[in-house]
């Protein structure tokens, strides 16, 4: 499985619509793929934090950082 197979199936995956083969080789995948890894990791979570309405405290350099390029991306046009 390709990072690009995996992404085309994450929806899938993360709803269990998936035969157990796929599944299978997702999870092979992800065993080996850090990165997709995060992504679907950060996927899963922001679902759960949605689903359950969460707050989701962020620290204040973190939230400082996020600021500043969300400013500097639509400052160039986004």
């Amino acid at each position: 499985m390709t990072c690009t197979e995996f992404l085309a199936e994450l929806t899938d995956y993360l709803d269990g619509k998936l035969t157990a083969e796929l599944e299978s080789e997702i999870r092979i995948h992800l065993d080996t793929c850090s990165h997709c890894l995060v992504i679907y990791n950060t996927t899963r979570k922001t679902i759960e934090i949605y689903r359950n309405n969460e707050l989701y405290e962020l620290s204040p350099s973190l939230r400082d950082r996020l600021q500043a390029a969300i400013m500097a991306k639509c400052k160039k046009g986004c």
